[in-house]
């Protein structure tokens, strides 16, 4: 496929007939939710200016019918270069009504952040999360990561152990991770190093290596839901069947493709009541990691919370 045929496939808005209508959909929503449910906005996970995060604590809160509430955190799309946590708090409220918490993650954008960078700012952001987990108010053997489009990519890889090599990652937060539900994602970066997006990545044949999750995969992981728009490009139709079929030897794996969704309508069936999609991610969080998690002494013992940059309610 040649540089033009990629540019189009990995342009996704070419399939919607207005992408601002999205995106200005999403940033009104997430407003929206900000307003209506208590949240805790611009908590610091890290150094860096923009590794911050919203959290939304579960209604009931730490002590609900069931004990402690899951958790999903949520890594936004925008092909590592575009939107922000402020944009994508829209899939949150039925989240929370289902009883979930529901931490929503920002980090650094190409061409000011390496995509190595962005990796590791995900990892520290679920690190953090996990310790701090009796301060939140949430299950920390119930933490479960979604990611949209490019936010899945990162979401798969803060499942993988260290790939070696490569201490830039960031902590190894693989064993902290309950499930993971990975929506319209891509898994193998070598053709998106040769299409339009690479010019703000920048990546050379190693660094897509080894930023590409399908290459680097354990034997074994935690449930994953892995779910596309049935209305897609080519392309990210075919990254989505190399990862189920990577993912199916090694994952209880739930495959989904939502019909009448589009690779931005997606993210609204994350927990919509009824809808396949949103009954196999509400199935996920009703489970906890099976398994030890190296980090339980940290979450049971966690470190002072920070003072949050604003705590509103409805």
């Amino acid at each position: 496929m040649d540089r033009a045929a990629l540019d189009r496939q990995y342009t996704p808005s070419h399939r919607v007939p207005d992408l601002r209508a999205y995106l200005d959909r999403y940033a009104r929503d997430s407003a929206n939710a900000r307003r209506r449910h208590p949240v805790l906005t611009g908590l610091p996970y890290g150094p860096h200016p923009a590794e911050t995060l919203d959290y939304f604590p579960a209604p009931d809160g730490p002590a609900g019918p069931d004990g402690p509430p899951p958790l999903l955190v949520f890594v936004h799309g925008g092909n590592w270069q575009e939107l922000s946590k402020d944009d994508s708090a829209f899939p949150a409220p039925p989240l929370l009504r289902a009883g979930a918490a529901v931490a929503v993650v920002g980090y650094g954008l190409a061409p000011a952040t390496r995509l190595d960078d962005m990796v590791a700012m995900v990892r520290r952001a679920v690190h953090w999360l996990h310790r701090h987990a009796d301060a939140l108010g949430f299950a920390p053997d119930r933490l479960h990561l979604a990611g949209h489009s490019a936010g899945a990519h990162l979401a798969a890889m803060a499942l993988l152990p260290r790939v070696p090599g490569t201490p830039h990652h960031g902590p190894d937060v693989s064993a902290t991770i309950a499930g993971a539900t990975l929506l319209s994602g891509m898994y193998d970066l070598e053709p998106v190093r040769l299409c339009y997006v690479n010019d703000a990545l920048a990546l050379d044949p190693a660094a897509a290596h080894r930023n590409s999750p399908l290459h680097h995969l354990p034997p074994r992981l935690p449930p994953v839901v892995l779910a596309r728009g049935a209305d897609e490009t080519a392309e990210y139709a075919r990254q989505h069947a190399l990862m189920a079929a990577a993912l199916r030897p090694r994952a209880p794996l739930t495959d989904l493709v939502a019909p009448a969704h589009n690779h931005f309508s997606l993210p609204y069936a994350l927990a919509a009541p009824g809808s396949p999609l949103g009954t196999a991610v509400l199935t996920a969080l009703a489970r906890g990691r099976t398994g030890p998690t190296p980090d339980q002494s940290a979450a049971r013992h966690p470190t002072p919370l920070p003072t949050p940059g604003l705590c509103q309610h409805p």
